[in-house]
């Protein structure tokens, strides 16, 4: 007799930094007045944080003025995948310290553009899913 697990499974927040600390890629969701901007970016965790290089533009505008921000992550397999979300607060680094810390990390930029700031996300939510894949569940028959 097999056991019926839940498609769905709710992380825990250590679960959900495991995850992050596995994945390279994610995607920053900021905004400028109503205006919803989204970015592809490579990223470390950093502590309970996430740590991100840019270069002057859009991304690193939008996040100087708004620094309330999205970011996500997630990855799967044939069988599984799984989606962690982040709402959070941006910060530019700025000062020595800060970017000496970042500098630690080891962040290298996958294209190969100029890319001198920093941007370091605080959580103050995370929440995190498994799935698992599988056929949708037998509804019955339908009138035909």
């Amino acid at each position: 007799m097999t056991v019926e697990q839940d498609p769905i499974t709710v992380l825990s927040d250590d679960e959900s930094w495991d995850l992050l600390k596995s994945a390279a890629l994610g995607r920053l969701v900021t905004h400028i007045g109503d205006q919803l901007e989204i970015f592809p970016v490579n990223f470390v965790t950093q502590g309970r944080t996430v740590l991100f290089r840019t270069a002057e533009g859009t991304k690193l505008f939008s996040t100087v003025m708004n620094d309330k921000v999205l970011f996500e992550v997630d990855d799967h397999t044939v069988a599984e995948g799984w989606s962690v979300v982040i709402r959070g607060t941006a910060h530019v680094l700025t000062t020595s310290d800060e970017i000496h810390e970042a500098d630690r990390a080891q962040l290298l930029p996958w294209v190969a553009t100029e890319k001198l700031r920093y941007v370091r996300i605080t959580a103050n939510e995370v929440s995190g899913r498994r799935f698992r894949f599988g056929p949708e569940p037998n509804h019955g028959s339908y009138p035909g």
